[in-house]
């Protein structure tokens, strides 16, 4: 019986100090504070992606809009549907997700990208040698 309890206790720490990213994510505009998108995140194969499943718009803005900027094959891509959050592979000493990218839709821009959880939201770095940006991301439940 006390082996069992142990046991329950390691598990129940594990689960707790590693918390998954997978699900959706509303994601905050930083200027204006407003939500801007919902992202679902993934798990394929050990590695975890990202891709926008609803924008949250203005009635007199483009309301399915297409990526102008987007390098490659992204390029003119419908931003509903997009995969912006790539190749993400989990760090266990670290507790953090990491050695992936992540686009920015509206400016094209392809950064280096570390995620992970805080306080139940994902915290989002996007960088460039020591140059970065960290957004909050809510849990979206609509």
């Amino acid at each position: 019986m006390k082996t069992f309890f142990i046991v329950c206790f390691t598990v129940l720490t594990l689960i707790t100090n590693a918390q998954s990213i997978t699900g959706k994510w509303k994601t905050i505009d930083d200027e204006t504070g407003k939500p801007r998108s919902v992202v679902e995140i993934e798990e394929r194969d050990g590695q975890y992606f990202g891709k926008i499943i609803q924008l949250f718009r203005e009635p007199g803005e483009e309301q399915d809009p297409k990526c102008d900027e987007c390098p490659g094959k992204k390029k003119n891509q419908k931003i509903i549907g997009m995969e912006i959050i790539t190749d993400m592979e989990y760090d266990s000493e670290e507790n953090e997700y990491s050695e992936g990218e992540i686009l920015d839709p509206e400016s094209g821009n392809v950064y280096d990208c570390k995620l992970w959880i805080e306080n139940g939201k994902l915290k989002v770095r996007g960088y460039v040698m020591f140059l970065f940006r960290t957004q909050t991301w809510l849990p979206y439940e609509g």
